[in-house]
């Protein structure tokens, strides 16, 4: 069967249907337009069963039902993060209006100084000093510097939206946690591939980010796909699981890492005109994908890494620009994912130095072939340092 992908009104019938044992394929509505002979007064309908008689429609991806729940699960877990965080810039908002300025004095007002603080608030308290008291040892602003940010105006109606302000926020996250039961007991129904294995202890030691779990979702991650993805530079478990949940880790529907990148809008368009590519218009195809989103925000992360991604990302922007630079480390992100799911294997940073020494010898060898083209030679100066070289 062939049907057209409408929104959301087609994951019933799909879902029934696929459940009946038919295979259903999901064609983009794009595609259908693009086919030559399609007469402007033909049902949709029946333009599918036309085309689909022939042979001439291709599905859509779509992972495996159990990935499916999954997805939606984390889908839903990243709606109420969002959520929750348009509930922290109404705080936000309500502590300007009463001339409050916590959020420049300490990094995050939903930390464990900001709650205590925003609580004693609530409760009645209006001394900047005794506010200030409550801050936590842990905070990089001293007691005094807190205590010039708390000189309030306190309006009832503000102060009334910053109650309701963190009471739904408080609400969000109460239900991001009954959101990560349901995923940890969906992450239990997948096949341990892990073959007795124990895990490794991480290379990289960092404490529990923000939004991430509160149950061990690195071991489950490496249960399900007998790899540790966290390895990579970047890559954390919240983000692994946005990948995972999105595309699974069977790479059989793409045949190479090209298909990949490419179904993922991760690489540059194709533009051509006489045989010649037009690069100023190649750019990269927009898309909605997910997990292309999650390995933007990984490689955004890279910028500052000692590794060898992190290497290239630099490269990358000062070649390119930092918009250019994300999409192509988020494409060799993806290609690393592709290669460890698809021919498991193993990722190995070589460092920052490596890359650079690396990148150093094929500008100069590159530089060198130029040269004898021209009729010259490039041979190192003496006394001087190994990366300055001259041509004579």
């Amino acid at each position: 069967m062939a049907m057209e992908a409408t929104g959301v009104y087609w994951i019933p019938l799909f879902e029934i249907l696929e459940r009946r044992g038919f295979e259903v394929k999901l064609v983009e509505p794009s595609r259908l337009k693009h086919v030559p002979g399609r007469k402007s007064d033909v049902l949709d309908c029946q333009w599918i069963q036309q085309l689909h008689t022939f042979g001439l429609l291709s599905g859509s991806f779509r992972p495996e039902d159990k990935i499916c729940a999954l997805r939606s699960y984390v889908r839903q877990r990243q709606t109420l993060i969002r959520s929750a965080a348009r509930c922290v810039q109404h705080m936000q908002k309500a502590l300007t209006q009463m001339n409050i300025k916590l959020q420049h004095v300490i990094s995050d007002v939903t930390g464990v100084t900001g709650m205590a603080i925003l609580e004693a608030i609530l409760a009645g308290e209006r001394d900047p000093a005794k506010l200030a008291a409550l801050r936590n040892e842990k905070c990089k602003n001293d007691e005094p510097t807190i205590a010039l940010a708390l000189h309030g105006n306190w309006r009832e109606d503000h102060l009334f939206a910053l109650q309701q302000a963190l009471d739904a926020y408080r609400f969000y996250h109460k239900q991001v946690a009954e959101v990560d039961e349901q995923i940890e007991t969906q992450l239990k129904t997948f096949e341990d591939k892990s073959q007795g294995k124990p895990l490794q202890a991480p290379s990289r030691s960092h404490g529990r980010k923000a939004n991430e779990p509160f149950f061990d979702l690195r071991k489950y991650l490496y249960t399900m796909t007998g790899m540790d993805l966290t390895e990579v530079d970047g890559l954390q478990v919240n983000t692994v699981l946005a990948v995972i949940s999105e595309i699974g880790f069977d790479m059989s529907p793409w045949p190479t890492e090209k298909h990949f990148v490419s179904w993922l809008t991760l690489c540059p368009g194709v533009n051509k005109s006489g045989g010649r590519s037009q690069s100023k218009n190649c750019r990269t195809r927009p898309g909605s994908n997910r997990a292309a989103a999650a390995l933007r925000m990984a490689a955004s992360a890279l910028f500052r890494a000692d590794c060898a991604l992190g290497a290239y990302a630099r490269r990358m922007r000062a070649r390119l620009g930092a918009p250019k630079a994300v999409t192509a480390t988020a494409r060799k992100l993806a290609i690393i994912i592709y290669n460890m799911f698809k021919y498991g294997k193993v990722y190995m940073d070589r460092g920052a130095e490596y890359y650079e020494e690396q990148y150093r010898a094929a500008v100069l060898k590159n530089l060198k072939r130029r040269a004898r083209q021209l009729g010259y030679e490039v041979v190192p100066t003496e006394n001087c340092d190994t990366s300055n070289q001259t041509a004579s």
